[in-house]
């Protein structure tokens, strides 16, 4: 078995511990669930009453940004598991095995992508039941939910860069939520770039989140022709910007992480 099978090998099994360590602990799960069907109510019966969209409701409207929402702050469970289990020294138990380097992260993330594929699942039945609708294709909209995916895949390895720089739980919670929070509601999850005053209208355009969300919109057809064109090429073209921001967060975060790993586990 050459290295690239053994790294492969060696993920599965640590994807497999992860899945079962969720099945002990159904509470990770719960709240990866149960916390963005609370935003599909809250957004669609509370604040969908009082915001008007040209052309368009504000339930299909709001449904991609809260599953973009939701990718950004899931991707926290991959850096807090890997600070607990750093804490509890599991990483030592692993340096003792003979596996591949890499196993641990490519592992979690992978895990972590199917919690999001649970979570997204979750949110599309709440959202067909508010009166959210796909409107395009079949094909397009399984693009769609792929691309939510990967780039849930890739922001997982941002938050592991983040932990393993941390090494802390407590640390790691604040420093995520703090950067979190602005980087999804400085976008255009919730409401019109456009509508956003001069400089935090070019943040928001340029947020690689909004560009997530556009693209999910355009993919499930929750669009409209009455509503303002956005200037800003991210947001012309969505879905290239996300292939883009996807493949920049990998090529940067995933050697990165390793190689922080090596350092935590070396210590």
């Amino acid at each position: 078995m050459n290295a690239l099978q053994m790294a492969v090998a060696d993920g599965m099994t640590i994807t497999k511990r992860n899945v079962l360590k969720i099945k002990r602990a159904p509470d990770l799960l719960g709240g990866v669930i149960i916390l963005p069907i609370v935003f599909v109510l809250l957004f669609a019966y509370v604040f969908g009453s009082m915001m008007s969209l040209p052309g368009m409701s504000y339930q299909e409207y709001m449904i991609p940004g809260i599953f973009v929402q939701t990718i950004v702050t899931s991707a926290q469970i991959t850096g807090y598991t890997l600070t607990l289990d750093l804490q509890k020294g599991i990483f030592d138990r692993f340096r003792t095995l003979p596996m591949s380097p890499s196993a641990v992260l490519t592992g979690q993330t992978s895990s972590d992508v199917l919690m999001n594929a649970s979570s997204v699942i979750a949110m599309t039945l709440v959202g067909l039941v508010v009166g959210w609708r796909i409107h395009s294709e079949p094909h397009r909209a399984v693009l769609g939910f792929l691309l939510l995916l990967l780039f849930a895949y890739a922001f997982s390895w941002v938050t592991a860069a983040v932990a393993l720089a941390l090494r802390k739980p407590e640390v790691f919670n604040n420093i995520a939520t703090i950067v979190s929070m602005p980087l999804v509601f400085l976008s255009n999850a919730f409401v019109d770039s456009t509508r956003l005053p001069g400089p935090l209208q070019v943040v928001a355009e340029w947020n690689p989140v909004s560009a997530v969300v556009q693209a999910a919109r355009e993919l499930f057809g929750n669009t409209n022709a009455a509503m303002p064109v956005p200037a800003a090429w991210p947001l012309q073209h969505a879905v290239p910007a996300t292939l883009l921001w996807s493949a920049l967060l990998l090529v940067v975060f995933v050697p990165l992480s390793i190689r922080l790993y090596k350092r935590a586990v070396s210590q």
